[in-house]
């Protein structure tokens, strides 16, 4: 393969990367075994949609009544949640078993909810509005503290006028971010809830190619909710809504309800993308709420493709299984940079064969070249014949000329979907490696991972053969290690581990065929 189908590969290469880090995806692959489809309808945000039209026959109190508010924390090993007797909702929730990605935040603990915002999560109401989250409820229970002997515990919310009555049940479980949540109503034509602007984010520095706010999934369909998306329209997801959820990076909230819910809508509420469930005629709605970290193998336990929330992209079904693979390796490793070494090893030996012939094929394209080089001086002025001699060359010698493209071709794929893994998996977030690379899932805080991957890629790109005379082109070619150096630099270091694996291998590998391969 001569310079130009190697600049152009590479050049490849470098669009994916680009395209991966500055191209937000939409949508992921849909659980397997399902096929149905979401139906969208848009109205205006002051409308309600005409399915859902129906008068109440309550009407809520506008001002809270004169009662002092109650704060009650729950705290489990996994979190701690507080609660407030206005509209009955969580207002803080904090994970004790994971600290912030920053020198100013490593010694604090996550919060994925620092205040109830507008509206609070959870809210309840007749209307979009929520009417019942500025309501005093009674509660019974209290502050709770759960632990080996006392595995579960219940909060109950209570709220009754003369023609509404709403008891809402919250039921906690140690060691699980899961929380049962139970809503029985009465005189509700229409019941609303959400999980409000806040819940479940600790950050919304997501960065290129990582969704952070609202998203749901409607049958197969993943979906991601944006401002740009909304507008100053409604839009109405009818068709088997799954969960609904608030994301970021690594965190989210999630809301599963138990039965069928009449639809989901997200809208544009005090400047933020609101998604919220909504039924008509309610009396007993039971959900599972999570709240927590972006853990497939947690949110798979749940059910209704909840793991469906980690996003990995295109390359998704490669993702996974590598993935699943890398945790299996580190189970018993114990640390994810060896863990990408191995992993990086395990996945190129299948490449071995087909990598070692393409090697071969550019070893022997090198060695014809003056050869080559004879047919084109002797035959110039006449292509076809030209043509037909270079053909039989690459016959009579057994040369492939494409032969060194498919290799890394086949790698393309492989390297975007454990980019992706490294890129939002929190198995990755803050796990150290070695010596200054404390976190693999973050960039090389000095360039050294980096700078050894582009000697690497130097060194093997001199160590391959090529059949390229323009000084130009080689030029061109050399000049490529430090463009590709600059584009790592801020990279997660395990991917930038990943790569420099990768080149140390491939230089063994052609140290090993230059040496006995003769034409």
């Amino acid at each position: 393969m001569d310079k130009k189908a190697v600049l152009a590969i590479v050049l490849s290469i470098g669009v994916l990367v680009l395209y991966q880090y500055f191209v937000v995806p939409k949508q992921t692959p849909a659980p397997a075994g399902q096929t149905s489809r979401a139906t969208v309808s848009n109205v205006p945000a002051t409308q309600t949609p005409t399915s859902m039209a129906t008068a109440p026959a309550a009407v809520l109190p506008k001002g809270a009544a004169p009662v002092p508010e109650h704060i009650i924390t729950i705290e489990t090993d996994q979190y701690v949640a507080r609660f407030s007797t206005v509209g009955g909702v969580p207002d803080y929730w904090m994970l004790k078993k994971y600290k912030g990605d920053t020198k100013e935040t490593k010694n604090q603990n996550v919060v994925i909810l620092s205040t109830a915002g507008t509206p609070p999560p959870l809210a309840v109401g007749l209307t979009s509005d929520f009417d019942t989250s500025h309501l005093n409820f009674s509660y019974t229970g209290g502050d709770l503290k759960l632990g080996k002997n006392n595995p579960e515990g219940t909060l109950t919310f209570e709220y009754s006028t003369g023609q509404a009555f709403i008891k809402r049940t919250y039921t906690f479980h140690n060691g699980q971010y899961r929380v049962d949540l139970k809503d029985e109503v009465k005189g509700f034509p229409m019941y609303n809830i959400t999980l409000g602007p806040d819940f479940g984010i600790y950050s919304r520095q997501g960065g290129r190619g990582v969704h952070v706010g609202p998203l749901l999934l409607s049958g197969t369909n993943r979906i991601e909710v944006t401002p740009k998306k909304l507008d100053n329209t409604t839009v109405s997801y009818t068709e088997d809504v799954k969960w609904i959820a608030q994301e970021d990076k690594y965190f989210c909230a999630a809301l599963l309800p138990k039965s069928r819910m009449d639809e989901a809508q997200a809208f544009m509420q005090n400047g933020n993308p609101i998604i919220t469930f909504k039924t008509k005629n309610p009396s007993v709605e039971e959900f599972a709420l999570y709240a927590g970290p972006k853990s497939e193998g947690k949110l798979a336990a749940l059910g209704s493709g909840l793991q469906y929330i980690v996003d990995y992209g295109f390359f998704s079904i490669i993702s996974r299984p590598i993935f699943w693979l890398l945790k299996l390796i580190n189970s018993g490793v114990g640390n994810y940079g060896w863990s990408i070494i191995l992993l990086t090893i395990l996945i190129r030996i299948p490449f071995l064969p087909i990598v070692a012939k393409g090697q071969k094929s550019m070893k022997k394209l090198q060695m014809v070249q003056p050869m080559m080089n004879e047919i084109r001086q002797k035959y110039k002025k006449d292509p076809q014949r030209m043509q037909r001699e270079t053909m039989e060359l690459y016959k009579k010698h057994k040369v492939n000329p494409m032969g060194g493209c498919l290799p890394m071709l086949l790698q393309i794929p492989v390297f975007f979907a454990l980019y992706k893994v490294l890129l939002i998996s929190i198995e990755l977030r803050g796990a150290p490696f070695a010596l200054w690379i404390t976190d693999l899932s973050l960039k090389d805080p000095y360039y050294v991972l980096p700078i050894i991957m582009g000697i690497t890629m130097f060194i093997q790109q001199k160590m391959t053969p090529t059949s390229a005379a323009n000084p130009a082109q080689q030029k061109l070619m050399l000049f490529m290690p430090v463009i590709f150096t600059f584009m790592f630099l801020n990279f997660a270091s395990g991917l930038v581990l990943y790569w420099l694996v990768n080149n140390l291998l491939s230089i063994t590998q052609q140290a090993y065929i230059n040496r006995k391969v003769t034409v």
